[in-house]
């Protein structure tokens, strides 16, 4: 029996603290249950359906841990969902398989789109990881990211003074272009549909599968099921064709792929197969796209209603001058970052995480049984009232070094953490620092609607177009 080990703190006298532990082992077998949810059947059938904002409203019923289930165990696994910084950690940090990536969502993704870092169980993961590790190293990842400077101008030298544009159209062009030319060595620009429609339609028909008490058997050829297979043998067939083009030129210039097919395990020399590297760039694709996107299209968004902390990006970024912005500036735009950090606060692309528990597990003072789906409320933790003053207001003071110091590591967690946070990590606030100081540089913004609507497909998203309207300065 798995078994947990709780510290007390104490001090001896003689005028200095001085810091004993004690241990007392106890096994997770004494631990209580999780509290059951109240909350009617259809209220928590609907919470979990609408995930963005629905881990509040669950949370608000049964507290920051809490059960329950949608139907018989062996239709579908009973929930324990954790919405505070203690259960998040718990939930993510586990290292020895004990809570793994099997849950529904990620085998309907693993069915839709291949086995990628995202969906694969621990023992598949481990060697992986290891093997991707090195290729999303910071001086690799300035590589891969070095061009999104020069995408982003070229986007914004086709709005003219005074025009009306769609924020989310804009940030999904740029960050669409920058991902083709820099990392993957062709030109999306005239593809764009081909990769970003098809990659919502097949995950969001896997997340809506996962999430059923009750549906289709996989055998039954639905009409969902239909266009869900053909978008994702539309962009699989894509990823096959860039790593088939990239073998045969090794010289192309497409960093990220060139850098995957060198990639070596480095316990055992093994290199990733074809398929392996396509079903990486399938979800490379999506994550570098998508939800960069929407983080960018969000902060300019907050930029354009508050034009003091827009004026303060702008004074920053024209310090560096005329020239085209390099990753290698990034460390002069720290409030350009903590504009990006409050954004990704405010709005993560991915709102929530699933994991499923192995064996018996603890989640914060909790006993979770195995074959428990895991749901972890990022987004309900980082607006959380009792953790962020004025939770709703965006504020990018909250991330000064000053302001940081003391914080629940657990209460941000927009890229996850521990062994499974996301590898992109650095990829992705470099891309969206250097598109957000590019564009306001050039233009002062300024939106033209009080709401910023959400949908969330599978990563939470633009639920609509957020128009601004443009003055070139």
């Amino acid at each position: 029996m798995r078994r947990r080990k709780s510290q007390s703190l104490d001090y001896v006298r003689l005028g200095r603290c001085v810091v004993v532990e004690t241990t007392r082992e106890q096994t997770v077998a004494d631990l209580p249950l999780a509290p059951i949810n109240p909350l009617p059947y259809k209220q928590k059938r609907e919470a979990l359906r609408n995930f963005h904002t629905g881990t509040d409203i669950l949370r608000d019923a049964g507290g920051p841990v809490t059960r329950f289930s949608l139907g018989p165990r062996w239709l579908m696994p009973p929930i324990v969902l954790a919405t505070s910084p203690q259960g998040i950690r718990d939930i993510v940090s586990v290292r020895d398989g004990s809570i793994d990536k099997t849950s529904a969502v990620g085998r309907e993704l693993r069915r839709m789109l291949g086995g990628n870092l995202f969906v694969l169980p621990h023992q598949e993961w481990l060697p992986r990881r290891r093997t991707l590790q090195p290729v999303f190293t910071k001086k690799r990842v300035d590589s891969f990211g070095a061009h999104m400077a020069e995408a982003t101008e070229t986007v914004v030298s086709t709005w003219t003074d005074g025009a009306q544009i769609s924020l989310d159209e804009q940030a999904r062009t740029l960050t669409m272009r920058a991902l083709g030319r820099s990392v993957l060595g062709l030109d999306l620009d005239q593809r764009a549909d081909a990769v970003a429609e098809p990659l919502r339609e097949a995950t969001s028909y896997a997340v809506r599968r996962a999430l059923k008490p009750v549906h289709a058997p996989e055998w039954l050829p639905t009409p969902a099921r239909r266009r869900a297979r053909e978008a994702a043998d539309t962009i699989r067939r894509l990823a096959a064709e860039i790593v088939r083009e990239c073998r045969a030129d090794p010289e192309r210039d497409a960093p990220l792929v060139q850098a995957l097919i060198a990639a070596r395990d480095p316990d055992t020399g093994q290199p990733l197969s074809d398929d392996e590297i396509r079903d990486e760039l399938v979800i490379f694709l999506f994550a570098g796209h998508d939800t960069t996107a929407t983080t960018l299209t969000y902060a300019l968004w907050q930029l354009g209603r508050n034009p003091d902390i827009q004026d303060r990006v702008a004074q920053e970024v024209s310090g560096l001058g005329d020239r085209l912005l390099t990753p290698g500036d990034v460390e002069q735009l720290g409030y350009t970052v903590q504009v990006l950090r409050e954004a990704l606060r405010l709005c993560p692309p991915g709102p929530t995480g699933t994991r499923m528990a192995i064996e018996d597990v603890e989640v914060a003072g909790y006993r979770v049984e195995a074959g428990t789906m895991l749901v972890f409320g990022r987004m309900s933790v980082q607006r959380d009232p009792a953790l962020w003053e004025d939770p709703l207001r965006f504020d990018p003071e909250r991330f000064r070094p000053e302001a940081m110091k003391g914080r629940d590591r657990w209460q941000y967690v927009p890229f996850g953490g521990g062994p499974r946070s996301c590898i992109g990590d650095h990829f992705a606030m470099l891309e969206a620092t250097l598109a957000l100081g590019t564009i306001i540089r050039h233009v002062r913004l300024t939106s033209l609607e009080d709401d910023f609507p959400l949908a969330v497909p599978f990563t939470m998203v633009p639920g609509g177009p957020i128009p601004a309207r443009v003055a070139m300065r």
